[in-house]
């Protein structure tokens, strides 16, 4: 993402901006939801986008808090153990706390059954970030085959952390929205979706303009800014590459984004 773009919607909303009504989508009276979207590795932001949640919330005032991790925890940033200990440990604070599989943890946990393949497989798609963040030794690391990986790694993953992902779901609903993480196949029921739409579609449903009966948000297709449709919203900006996690919150009919910013960090540590 260029430095202009993030200056453009990042600069402008980064203290929280003003909530949008939007009559046509709620969710239930007494809830407030926040959606975060691929993280890919970048825990700074990840920690960064929780304190932001903490105070945006603590600021509306007091209900029932429902977090959501759109999936794509781990790969491509080098931080992705650290990214799963967190997102484990959120429900000591957020209680309600969802987790979408994505992708990319699909391929991790296909990984973790000892198949050479899926460890090559996983590996090319940015799964040696998140290896080497379990792994803890580069040249040992370096040095290792496939063969080697696909047989060390499952000794090294934490069983909780597989147990974790593991548990994910595939879809979640409230009120007048349905949250997943690649998108969902157009026409069909959300309850007839295919795991491998959910975790992988993209064009047949980026380019749908369709009513899907939901206001579908999802993350899984990288976009500058978050991609408002009348029928979906894409939260994926890019996190890994572009130093840039959002979040959406929804709250009755209104809606708003938070950041979190490798440029916001720079400004608190100056």
């Amino acid at each position: 993402m260029h430095m202009k773009s993030i200056s453009k919607f990042f600069g402008k909303r980064k203290a929280g901006p003003t909530a949008t009504a939007h009559e046509q989508f709620a969710v239930p009276s007494g809830q407030r939801v926040y959606a975060i979207g691929d993280i890919h590795g970048r825990d700074d932001l990840f920690e960064q986008i929780i304190d932001r949640i903490r105070d945006d919330s603590a600021k509306r005032g007091p209900t029932h808090v429902t977090l959501i991790l759109l999936g794509d925890l781990v790969d491509r940033g080098a931080q992705s153990a650290a990214v799963v200990e967190r997102a484990m440990n959120l429900r000591t604070e957020f209680p309600d706390t969802r987790l979408l599989i994505g992708n990319h943890e699909e391929c991790f946990l296909a990984a973790l059954t000892g198949d050479v393949r899926r460890v090559r497989y996983f590996m090319r798609i940015g799964g040696d970030a998140t290896v080497r963040s379990y792994w803890q030794d580069d040249t040992s690391f370096a040095a290792a085959t496939f063969e080697q990986v696909a047989e060390r790694l499952p000794q090294i993953v934490p069983p909780d952390h597989v147990n974790f992902l593991g548990m994910g779901e595939d879809v979640v609903e409230i009120g007048d929205y349905a949250f997943v993480h690649a998108g969902i196949r157009p026409g069909v029921p959300l309850d007839k979706q295919a795991l491998s739409d959910l975790r992988w579609i993209r064009e047949e449903f980026l380019n749908d303009p369709c009513d899907h009966g939901k206001m579908v948000i999802h993350g899984h297709s990288i976009t500058d800014e978050p991609d408002e449709q009348p029928n979906r919203i894409g939260i994926d900006v890019g996190a890994f590459r572009s130093g840039t996690l959002a979040a959406l919150g929804l709250e009755g009919t209104r809606r708003w984004f938070l950041f979190a910013s490798d440029q916001a960090a720079a400004v608190n540590a100056a």
